[in-house]
């Protein structure tokens, strides 16, 4: 028969406890999108951006794309600063013109994903966002790349 010491015990509940803490702590619920405050979470994770040509923020409620377009950029290298919350991933469709010039996408864990884009010409230039995994938030802006 096995005798554990009290000090043994003791270290082992320690153990199970902090474990099952763990586990609770990671089964808790998402993000609920329908209440969410948007500008409030845009604040905390999309840091400023001077001189934003494009920025947008909102609800993914299903799966329908949403687009927000700015009637005149100029060339130019940009940066595409993203964030999207929920889970899954939020995809990000570039296009001057019409044409599509870059895709990028976010992972919806509150972290911030960032890609250069390069703008070959002058012209009305759109993004699509939308996502196989909504509901979600997403947040982002497209700022002229600093030299």
């Amino acid at each position: 028969m096995l005798n554990f010491s009290s000090t043994r015990r003791r270290a082992g509940l320690g153990a199970l406890a902090a474990a099952v803490l763990l586990g609770v702590s990671a089964c808790q619920a998402p993000v609920n999108i329908a209440d969410a405050d948007v500008p409030a979470w845009k604040e905390k994770v999309l840091p400023a951006a001077s001189g934003a040509v494009l920025e947008d923020s909102g609800k993914i409620l299903n799966r329908d794309p949403l687009v927000k377009e700015s009637p005149s950029v100029p060339a130019g290298t940009y940066t595409l600063t993203m964030a999207c919350d929920g889970g899954g991933k939020a995809y990000f469709a570039v296009s001057l013109s019409g044409n599509k010039i870059a895709d990028a996408a976010a992972a919806c864990n509150g972290s911030l994903d960032v890609v250069k884009i390069k703008v070959p010409a002058a012209g009305p230039l759109n993004i699509s966002t939308n996502s196989v995994d909504a509901p979600l938030i997403y947040a982002y802006h497209l700022a002229p790349t600093a030299v």
